[in-house]
């Protein structure tokens, strides 16, 4: 996929999002960085096209196709970029009870940042077709905690992870480099 196959940048919608700690969800409370979503950032996606414009730009390795678990999880040690491939769901982020959660649609071509800390969950598939690709920065293991208190430990080595100095999806021009 050539960056030309991308929404351009001055067209691009983003939002992002600051989700406040609950319980043992950190969520953006470490880093202070948002949830950043890219909507319909690849028009017309394709799981092979998706993962290879990722490697081509050497930020994310995408690491599998799936949908999202249907249980409120995050990742203590690196940071994910879910890119949608197809269908809608309605996500979760921020935990189910977090009066501060965000819950949105993610369809087809949208790409979530996720930062470490942030909980999410699937709440629904709208289309059974949903899939994602999923992608962490280049030689970060993922981990799966549950906002559990025995997880204490895992959540404050989050402060030491590094932020992406190099946008996984437009480069050196990209979103994620000016949070």
């Amino acid at each position: 996929m050539s960056s030309s196959s991308l929404t351009p940048l001055t067209s691009l919608r983003v939002s992002q999002y600051q989700i406040p700690k609950f319980n043992f969800y950190p969520n953006t409370s470490i880093q202070h960085r948002p949830l950043l979503i890219y909507h319909e950032c690849f028009p017309n996606p394709s799981p092979s096209a998706i993962e290879s414009h990722l490697l081509s730009r050497g930020v994310v390795v995408p690491q599998w196709r799936y949908t999202m678990y249907k249980v409120s999880h995050f990742h203590s040690t690196t940071h994910e970029v879910l890119c949608i491939v197809s269908g809608r769901a309605k996500l979760c982020f921020g935990g189910e009870e977090n009066p501060g959660r965000v819950e949105i649609v993610a369809g087809q071509g949208d790409v979530f940042i996720v930062p470490a800390g942030v909980a999410h969950r699937l709440l629904e598939e709208t289309e059974s077709s949903f899939l994602m690709v999923g992608s962490y920065p280049v030689g970060k293991d993922w981990d799966m905690c549950y906002g559990k208190a025995d997880e204490k430990d895992k959540i404050k080595k989050i402060k030491d992870l590094e932020w992406f100095n190099t946008d996984p999806i437009y480069g050196s021009e990209g979103p994620v480099l000016h949070v």
